[in-house]
């Protein structure tokens, strides 16, 4: 069984975060380099892409009740309310539009986003390991046990093996991170290897939501699987078009100065 390390403490949590955002602008960099050369209007997309991302990850998980007096004021929310990766993803996606349509940028870029967003996340996940709630109670051997203290600190249940939820997901992300290294030349257009990615993470967070501790608000599910069915069936009709387009012989893909393009 496996301890706690950092139960609540902020500044550590904030370190792993920002080493994830490090390592994936990193990555994005290299990435640029790569594929597509100087392009400046690639920056201010990613400073789109971040911004948007971080309003969204606290303001996704604003609204809680329906009856909007239920809810805690907006301003002390911003200050000391929980973030949502998901919504941070949604968040980040329209940053992008919003990037690209500032730059007038008309290329992909979709594939230079996905690696180095499975990668911070992964790094950012291990913070939320040694500090948050793990997850419900599992009689399996790698259970995280709180110490009374901890459980009092965080709302858990104290001697009791919990599922290391925040475990499973930075494995997950580290491996997609691995295996989207490998497909990156190897997918059919521009676009593609991100749907995949997108697709994959939803399918894995909607079934690891099972053991993790968020609160059940109708049926048994929680609110995030609730926004997953809701976007899972496009994400499936994206991925059926990719699938269907890999099966057809394609135009070479080439980098050009616009951005990725067919």
């Amino acid at each position: 069984m496996m301890a706690l390390a950092a139960a609540g403490n902020g500044l550590v949590h904030a370190v792993f975060v920002a080493l994830g955002l490090a390592a994936g602008v990193g990555l994005f960099a290299w990435s640029v380099r790569r594929t597509v050369g100087h392009d400046d209007r690639l920056w201010v997309i990613a400073g789109t892409c971040l911004a948007f991302g971080a309003v969204g990850s606290r303001l996704g998980t604003w609204w809680q009740q329906f009856d909007p007096s239920a809810n805690e004021p907006l301003a002390q929310w911003w200050m000391d309310g929980s973030r949502s990766v998901l919504a941070g993803l949604v968040g980040a996606w329209i940053g992008v539009h919003v990037g690209k349509l500032l730059t007038r940028y008309r290329g992909s870029t979709g594939d230079l986003f996905a690696p180095a967003v499975a990668l911070a996340i992964g790094i950012g996940r291990i913070g939320c390991l040694l500090t948050e709630l793990p997850g419900k109670p599992t009689a399996l051997g790698w259970g995280i046990v709180l110490t009374s203290e901890q459980a009092a600190l965080l709302g858990g249940p104290p001697g009791v093996g919990l599922h290391p939820t925040y475990l499973y997901e930075a494995a997950f992300q580290l491996a997609a991170f691995a295996a989207l290294l490998v497909l990156r030349t190897r997918m059919g257009r521009p676009g593609d290897l991100f749907v995949l990615y997108v697709t994959a993470y939803a399918v894995f967070r909607f079934l690891v939501e099972f053991v993790r501790a968020n609160e059940a608000v109708w049926l048994g599910l929680t609110r995030p699987q609730w926004f997953l069915l809701a976007v899972l069936p496009l994400l499936a009709w994206r991925v059926e078009r990719l699938l269907r387009a890999q099966a057809v012989p394609t135009t070479p893909v080439t980098a050009t100065p616009g951005g990725i393009d067919e």
